[in-house]
């Protein structure tokens, strides 16, 4: 990054460099204020220079990879999940059982939910967020619709997928869902993913 320190950062350039701070302040290297400081410079430095002095004294390291995490064994129905966590990782897949609200407290955290093979009972899911330095992840199946309109975002970034096929919607087809996502998120991402095909048995 500082073979040509005048050359004009991406998105993807600012994005790795907040990844690097995160995970730094996660491990001890950076304080809070250090972190908060660091930040709001990386998100708003414009060339590959001034985001490199950001993180010249911290090790680089790759963040977590969300595709390979463990599936975690469905909790018992609740009418609320509450997600209070500082760090790591936090996981809900295969077929867990969906409340009917989801409240999400979590700092340094990247949180993976799964509902394209998950129990729902609702059509409507609230997912109430203050989140801080972190990745909600979403896996919501075809007929899963996001709406991110009651979301606070501050230095943040929602990316919800554009190809939606609402062909297999009627008979036979899986429940529809409507996830409501309200809160703040600061210095994080809520990001849509397409659920993985299952291999047909031969």
């Amino acid at each position: 990054m500082t073979d040509q320190p005048d050359l004009r950062a991406s998105h993807a350039d600012r994005d790795r460099v907040v990844e690097t701070l995160r995970i730094a302040a996660g491990d001890g290297r950076l304080s809070a204020e250090e972190l908060d400081a660091r930040l709001e410079s990386a998100l708003t430095a414009r060339t590959l220079g001034q985001l490199a002095e950001l993180t010249s004294d911290l090790p680089a390291d790759a963040g977590p990879d969300l595709g390979t995490l463990p599936v975690a064994g469905a909790p018992p129905a609740k009418d609320v999940l509450v997600i209070d966590q500082v760090g790591g990782q936090f996981t809900r897949l295969g077929g867990w059982t969906v409340p009917g609200r989801i409240e999400v407290r979590s700092k340094m955290c990247d949180i993976l939910l799964d509902f394209s093979a998950a129990v729902i009972s609702s059509d409507v899911l609230r997912i109430d967020c203050d989140m801080r330095l972190g990745k909600l992840i979403i896996v919501g199946g075809p007929n899963a619709e996001i709406d991110t309109d009651g979301l606070t975002l501050a230095f943040s970034q929602v990316r919800l997928r554009g190809d939606r096929n609402r062909h297999d919607v009627g008979r036979g087809a899986a429940r529809p869902l409507r996830i409501e996502i309200t809160g703040t998120l600061k210095y994080g991402k809520v990001i849509e993913r397409r659920a993985r095909r299952r291999r047909s048995a031969r």
